[in-house]
């Protein structure tokens, strides 16, 4: 899926005028249906089915709170059809209206920034909920797996359910990261996809558990291992370009310790420093080629390999040497017209967070590590290139790096260990 992208000045565009609030529209029956008769394709290529647990509890036309992991755009049909003919409002990522803000907003879609503090967002899904009569279906999660485990979630969750009062359904896909993992080009693979649709919360469970326990009870449905039910379930990727760009995930060779010198091509992952060769099986499991380097290590599991990083990250943050510096395109979003090239400059995340200068010097940007629990960093976005996204409720810098290796992965870990860090520290 490509964007509308626009060359301007970086003053130019810091004059347009931004985007007006405005409340979500219920979906019309048309739309709705429309959707889910797109859908009918892609759902059959993958043999899709679907198990209902307890949905009987919910009301025809009671609205509801679905909260769904989030694997790839199929997850977006699965939702649709899943539900029909009930109305959605779909929380989504606000880049996603550039170009088409009347066709997302007809289709019932709710703007937000990503890992940004968005006061308006819980007002209007309140709006949808209680004026509208719709359900939300929110992907709490915000961003893509990048390893095919769950990604952090707010700490506001289970307050925001408390404010809601609605029924919570849950949405668990199996295989849809198989189909299509973020890593992979948009290249679809065959793999059969299901989903385990469940209602698991209502409105009086809600108000006897404090918010503590509200989050307990979704982290534990949203703890996942995509990789381990394709190993459990002997679910076989036959493809020749299944590991195509896999260095993105896994961008540190265990067996030297190097940094952007990992390749993923065809069916193996190469490190260009050592040597060192992994096969990537049709099971999903890597099987070493060649002798490790002395005291190296080997992980034959994806999330084995990508935890590693994780500690290695946090090694860094805790010695004071953690650093990442890139010469970056900078695009900017401030309205649904376009993404907006405005230029090139220099991105520097460290323990004291991020700094974006560029455009001439015209343009210096600051976020501090407490701001934001995770990141907005993306492979192939939109089809231009590996992104990392910084900004406010006004302003968003889309970040491109340039000949800086794969750093996407790495920055987000980072935003993460220091967020927590920052967040241990404000509470002691």
């Amino acid at each position: 899926m490509k964007t509308v992208v626009k060359e301007l000045e970086y003053e130019k565009v810091l004059a347009m005028a931004r985007e007006k609030v405005q409340k979500p529209i219920k979906p019309a029956l048309f739309w709705r249906w429309l959707i889910k008769t797109l859908s009918k394709g892609d759902l059959k290529k993958t043999q899709f089915v679907c198990r209902k647990t307890g949905m009987e509890k919910l009301g025809k036309h009671e609205p509801c709170l679905i909260l769904m992991n989030h694997s790839c755009f199929l997850d977006l049909e699965i939702a649709e059809s899943i539900m029909y003919p009930r109305p959605l409002n779909i929380v989504c990522t606000s880049d996603g209206f550039v170009g088409k803000n009347w066709l997302m907003r007809h289709i019932g879609c709710i703007p937000t920034n990503k890992f940004v503090t968005d006061f308006v967002l819980v007002r209007n899904m309140k709006y949808a909920l209680e004026k509208l009569k719709s359900s939300v279906l929110m992907y709490p999660e915000a961003s893509y797996s990048f390893d095919g485990t769950a990604t952090p979630l707010p700490d506001t969750l289970g307050k925001c359910l408390k404010l809601l009062n609605v029924p919570v359904i849950v949405i668990r896909t199996y295989g849809a990261f198989a189909y299509n993992p973020l890593y992979n080009n948009l290249q679809l693979r065959k793999v059969k996809v299901s989903a385990d649709v469940e209602y698991l919360l209502s409105p009086e469970e809600i108000s006897q558990k404090s918010v503590d326990e509200l989050n307990r009870i979704l982290k534990e449905r949203f703890t996942f291992d995509n990789w381990k039910w394709q190993q459990e379930n002997n679910v076989l990727i036959t493809e020749p370009f299944r590991a195509d760009s896999l260095n993105r995930v896994l961008y540190k060779c265990c067996s030297c310790g190097t940094e952007g010198k990992m390749l993923g091509k065809g069916t193996q992952l190469k490190c260009g420093e050592c040597g060192a060769t992994w096969q990537l099986a049709e099971n999903g499991f890597l099987e070493l080629q060649t002798p490790l380097k002395v005291s190296g290590r080997n992980f034959r599991h994806v999330p084995d390999w990508f935890r590693w990083q994780r500690e290695e990250v946090k090694k860094e943050i805790e010695s004071g040497e953690y650093k990442i510096q890139a010469d970056v395109d900078i695009y900017m979003m401030v309205n649904t017209k376009a993404i907006y090239k405005v230029g090139s400059g220099r991105l520097l995340h460290s323990q004291k967070g991020f700094v974006l200068d560029g455009c001439g010097g015209k343009l210096h940007y600051e976020q501090k590590p407490c701001e934001s629990y995770s990141l907005y960093s993306d492979y192939f976005w939109y089809e231009i290139g590996d992104m990392i996204c910084i900004g406010n409720m006004k302003e968003l810098y889309y970040c491109f790096p340039k000949d800086a290796g794969d750093i996407a992965a790495k920055a987000r870990i980072a935003t993460e260990e220091l967020y927590k860090l920052n967040h241990l520290a404000l509470h002691l």
